[in-house]
């Protein structure tokens, strides 16, 4: 009954067009109208106490450092670079939205920052070359998914504050599986051009090696960045949270006085921005661990767990259908919650199935990156469609052979462990 209540309510709540985090809210109070065990003032208490963690703090910080970064110049010079290393090829542009994506990734720790920062400047000139405008929307926004992949990734931390898993080992196991859907992407925008022929025109880009050289010495404080980042969280010099103070600090020294493009009036719109985002995430973040809690007092998990052990023990089948499940969830709800509401539930069936926890929150985390680019409540889509100002319905017939070559990648990450574990154990 209780189940039906809370799930029934939630479902009801997100077809009324209630926003996510106030609809998780308001199924949790409903439903402690019905539960002896737990009451109003125990259910406020956990909201707020489940956000009194340090390692939480990371993320606005680095949601801060992403936006400073791409204000100061630093997305910019990424974008030459990866002209000079991919933009020649017969999808060259495409190629180049996706390998800058993958860069930012390392930067920002956020898909829906990612198609902003890149889309940007992306679109408009896919656009002019004529690539279809529908296109250049969607192979952005799908762009933008490994921004959630590649360390520092913002749900990776949160997986990692929720399940007790080192965010060290998580940040490194995401390295792989980042750069396999990046590849995939790439594929995907030299088959779809190749297909269009000659009505692409081409890139006229200096692919010598003194240009290349330049490309990259141009590029290199951006190319600092994240062997800074990483390599003090991978050296054990900081913690993920120190971390993401070093990205602001960073972000700052190189936009201000360096390339000189980070000027109060960006500072000003960063901060306000990280702000909004901030007072977003974390009050979903509490609601959902909120909603998580009523979950375990109920022996939800517990009940669920059970039903699919019955249902079968092969880890196989177990992580097929999670899959499954965890596909349609993204589509219709965000990353932050589906993580905080279903790690909980999830881990223990697949520890009791053998799989690592490490390698489970890679999975968790592309599954639901590929929901940022799933109709109907895909972020990353209208980001793009906003960007790129195309209708979304139109992004929407070019996204849907995207997600399949995407959900080829994830099923190569759920079924060889090797490929998030081999830097992370």
């Amino acid at each position: 009954m209780t189940m039906l209540i809370l799930f029934g309510s939630l479902f009801v709540f997100i077809l009324l067009s209630v926003p996510i985090g106030v609809a998780i809210g308001l199924s949790s109070m409903l439903v402690i109208f019905f539960l002896d065990s737990v009451s109003l003032p125990m259910l406020i208490q956990k909201l707020f106490t489940s956000l009194d963690s340090f390692p939480l703090m990371a993320i606005p910080f680095f949601m801060l450092g992403g936006l400073l970064m791409g204000k100061g110049g630093i997305s910019e010079r990424i974008l030459n670079l990866a002209k000079q290393l991919v933009g020649w090829m017969v999808g060259g542009l495409a190629m180049v939205t996706v390998v800058a994506c993958a860069f930012f990734a390392a930067l920002s720790g956020s898909g829906p920052a990612t198609v902003g920062a890149i889309g940007s400047f992306m679109i408009p000139s896919m656009k002019e070359k004529n690539y279809s405008p529908a296109f250049a929307s969607a192979i952005t926004a799908a762009a933008g998914c490994i921004g959630v992949i590649i360390p520092p990734s913002i749900p990776l931390i949160l997986y990692g504050v929720i399940s007790g898993t080192s965010i060290g080992e998580l940040f490194k196991a995401g390295i792989l599986p980042g750069l396999l859907i990046a590849v995939i992407l790439m594929f995907v925008s030299y088959r779809t051009i190749k297909k269009q022929g000659d009505e692409i025109v081409k890139e006229d880009i200096d692919i010598s090696f003194s240009a290349l050289m330049r490309s990259i010495w141009d590029a290199k404080w951006a190319l600092l960045a994240p062997i800074i980042i990483l390599g003090g969280i991978y050296g054990s010099i900081f913690t993920p949270t120190e971390a993401s103070v070093v990205a602001i600090i960073y972000s700052y020294i190189i936009g201000a006085f360096v390339h000189k493009e980070l000027k109060w009036k960006e500072i000003k719109e960063s901060l306000l921005e990280t702000i909004n985002l901030t007072g977003a995430t974390m009050y979903m973040i509490g609601t959902s661990i909120a909603f998580a809690y009523l979950l375990s007092v109920e022996r939800i998990p517990a009940i669920i767990a059970e039903s699919i052990a019955s249902f079968s023990s092969n880890p196989i089948v177990i992580l097929l259908l999670i899959n499954l499940f965890l596909l349609v969830v993204g589509a219709f709800v965000d990353t932050i919650p589906a993580l905080a509401m279903l790690t909980p539930i999830l881990l223990p069936i697949v520890q009791q199935a053998g799989v690592d926890p490490v390698h489970f929150g890679i999975i968790m985390v592309v599954n639901l990156a590929i929901g940022f680019i799933t109709p109907p409540f895909g972020v990353n889509l209208f980001i793009a469609s906003n960007v790129g100002k195309t209708p979304l319905e139109d992004i929407i017939k070019k996204m849907i052979p995207i997600i399949m070559y995407v959900i080829v990648g994830l099923m190569i990450i759920t079924y060889f462990p090797a490929l998030s574990l081999v830097f992370a154990k």
